[in-house]
């Protein structure tokens, strides 16, 4: 990699990863860049560097792609898979077709599997095979999910899998593997954290590609996958037609206590994004918690709806500009506004409040109720002894199936929880607490032993 300047550019939240090349001449080409542009705008600013060429190694399902944005208003070139038949200007790559960059070149790699129009981009310096951008193909000790397309459809991609892996496990080790997908991601599982690798390693180390055959493979691949966020069967679409442009940065309106009645009543709902222990102390009833941090964007997939308006309620501290850019980003565009002056105004005009009980691991005794929310590998690694098990994905469709009990409500570190809290309060149910903690702050206070598997 002598004299290639390439920077990744992750985003911990998504668990993607996209990439910035310096070309050497003032220009660059990005891959796999999302509409929230600021980290690739920022990373060519300080390299003085103009984006000429914006490449998607596919119809992206968990989040929307920045390179129409930077094709239409920065006048970048799209390199995308002609399979995609993508509705924007775009030029359409086929299998051994390349790109001059200016010295370096690109050359598309047919690659289905993850998506049926799935590409990789060897990077040539001369006839120096440098790295491959693999996307959603041979990502970091596995390969990304192949159930995304239609469940008809699901084994005849992870088979395409199979061989597309195979086919970049044959180029020379020491070529570097510049995967999307890594640690993190509802498209893929890897084991570690390692975002990026080299051929060789991954010919030695990822389990996929130790599998004896191709039905092992697809036995393997498919016994891995987990739940997936809703909104990720709407993003592809959205990405072929092109996501709509933006001609400014979007803002987050205040509106007034008054406003905000009024939208609620017509249908509105209300994003909470305070820590958890703000929101605990005091919420407006009906709220969802989805406190803001780096998985804000995902959860806000999984929980909050399309098809309404949603107005935000924040702590001064919090970023307004990182509340939209998180949702506009999964293609969250329904966000009107923010409750002006947060939940002081709201109490200042005397509304309504409400709290939700915390407790500590300590507190948690025997004969109570415990539902854990957490996805199903984390409950299988080590959970409290009979607890009920709903991720909380799915916890939304099983309101109405859950005794109206006292339940300690609990995930990995307590944000989780309180989100299905207050979707539990949403539905009518109440002797709700949270646990502040996990299962092993659970095990070291009381000195007993988490149960494992089903």
């Amino acid at each position: 990699m002598a004299g290639i300047d390439l920077v990744p550019l992750v985003d911990e939240g998504l668990g993607n990863s996209a990439y910035l090349v310096d070309l050497g001449d003032g220009r660059a080409l990005v891959v796999d860049v999302s509409r929230d542009l600021r980290a690739v705008h920022a990373a060519a600013a300080r390299r003085g560097l103009t984006v000429a060429f914006a490449a998607d190694t596919h119809l992206h399902a968990d989040f929307l792609s920045g390179a129409h944005q930077l094709g239409s208003k920065s006048g970048a070139t799209v390199l995308a898979s002609a399979a995609g038949d993508r509705e924007f200007p775009h030029t359409g790559l086929r299998d051994g077709d390349e790109v001059d960059l200016g010295g370096l070149r690109l050359r598309a790699l047919t690659t289905p599997g993850h998506t049926h129009e799935h590409l990789c981009f060897l990077l040539l310096d001369g006839d120096t095979e440098v790295g491959v951008f693999t996307g959603g193909s041979l990502i970091v000790g596995s390969a990304a999910r192949t159930d995304l397309i239609s469940p008809e459809r699901t084994e005849a991609l992870t088979r395409a899998q199979y061989a597309s892996l195979r086919r970049l496990a044959a180029l020379p080790g020491e070529v570097a593997v510049w995967p999307t997908h890594g640690a993190g991601s509802f498209c893929s599982a890897p084991p570690g954290t390692d975002r990026t690798s080299i051929i060789a390693r991954e010919r030695a180390t990822n389990p996929l590609l130790r599998a004896p055959d191709e039905d092992a493979f697809v036995h393997q691949l498919l016994g891995s996958l987990g739940s997936y966020p809703p909104y990720f069967r709407r993003l592809g679409e959205i990405n072929r037609l092109g996501p709509p442009l933006l001609d400014r940065d979007p803002v987050l309106p205040a509106l007034t206590v008054d406003t905000v009645r009024a939208q609620l009543a017509e249908g509105a709902a209300l994003i909470d994004v305070r820590p958890l222990t703000r929101f605990a102390a005091a919420h407006i009833p009906g709220a969802l918690s989805i406190p803001l941090r780096p998985v804000f964007a995902s959860w806000l997939g999984w929980l909050a709806p399309t098809d309404r308006p949603l107005i935000i309620v924040r702590d001064e501290d919090q970023d307004p500009g990182e509340i939209v850019w998180q949702a506009m980003k999964i293609g969250y565009d329904n966000l009107i506004g923010e409750l002006g002056g947060g939940i002081a105004a709201w109490r200042a005009a005397d509304r309504e409040v409400t709290a939700t009980a915390l407790t500590g691991p300590d507190a948690v005794g025997t004969n109570i109720r415990v539902l854990d929310i957490r996805q199903r590998p984390e409950y299988l690694a080590g959970h409290l002894p009979g607890a009920v098990h709903i991720e909380l994905g799915a916890l939304a469709g099983r309101v109405d199936d859950l005794p109206r009990e006292p339940t300690v409500v609990m995930c990995g570190h307590g944000e989780r929880a309180m989100g299905a809290a207050s979707l539990l309060e949403r539905a009518g149910h109440r002797q709700l607490t949270v646990l502040a903690g996990g299962p092993d702050d659970w095990a070291a206070a009381t000195g007993r032993t988490l149960e494992t598997g089903a």
